[in-house]
């Protein structure tokens, strides 16, 4: 992705020159977590010009398949497929270049998945796209350190994060994903010079570490 860094947020060049830099439609993406095509064109055509960036995950997505994407794109808007792809890396590699091929601005996998399969993941999208930005999930909001101990992984939320953040970087993700609460100190550890998707905002309050609620993602 050719871009760069503006108060702390990585923008697309390309966006930069086509609209003015404090255009609030750089930094918001639309969460179309819903069930259904029918209801994802509501919620797209109800923010009309506010947004240019639409979220869709595992819910629409499988209610929908990939054809909901297709349609989204097909007038010029950025989809980030959230799909947290985790599997064997020549598996992965072969669904990324799949999602490429829907024309998808940002996707995720899921950094646990280790180095070998981030890497495919990485090589996969510049193939097919090198402006395709791959973020790398940390741990999801919804965990504790209990839960990690569950996995093996004896450690406190923040020093996985970290660890997770670093291999994901480190074997080229453009990004990370992780909750609000270490999005300073992964900053503070890591640096600038990838993305991280901050405050994310859903429809109901959620229980999660991030405290995340209402209807869009901030970068």
């Amino acid at each position: 992705m050719r871009g760069r860094l503006i108060n702390d947020r990585l923008i697309d060049d390309r966006l930069i020159h086509a609209r003015p830099i404090n255009d609030a439609r750089q930094h918001l993406i639309v969460a179309l977590d819903v069930s259904s095509a029918v209801a994802a064109r509501k919620i797209v055509a109800a923010v009309g010009d506010s947004a240019s960036t639409y979220k869709v995950g595992m819910q629409l997505y499988t209610a929908e398949g990939p054809q909901i994407v297709r349609e989204l794109v097909a007038p010029g808007r950025r989809i980030f497929l959230d799909l947290k792809n985790h599997d064997i890396p020549n598996t992965v590699a072969s669904a990324i270049r799949e999602a490429a091929k829907l024309g998808v601005s940002m996707l995720t996998v899921h950094a646990s998945g280790g180095s070998k399969m981030l890497r495919a993941a990485v090589d996969a999208a510049a193939s097919v796209n090198p402006e395709l930005m791959v973020l790398g999930v940390t741990v999801l909001t919804s965990m504790d350190e209990n839960d990690l101990e569950e996995t093996g992984a004896r450690r406190k939320v923040l020093d996985q994060v970290l660890r997770l953040a670093e291999l994901a970087i480190r074997s080229g993700c453009q990004g990370i994903v992780t909750s609000a609460r270490e999005t300073a100190q992964v900053r503070s550890c890591l640096g600038h010079k990838f993305a991280i998707p901050r405050r994310r905002l859903r429809a109901h309050r959620s229980p999660d570490r991030g405290g995340e609620t209402g209807g869009a993602i901030v970068k």
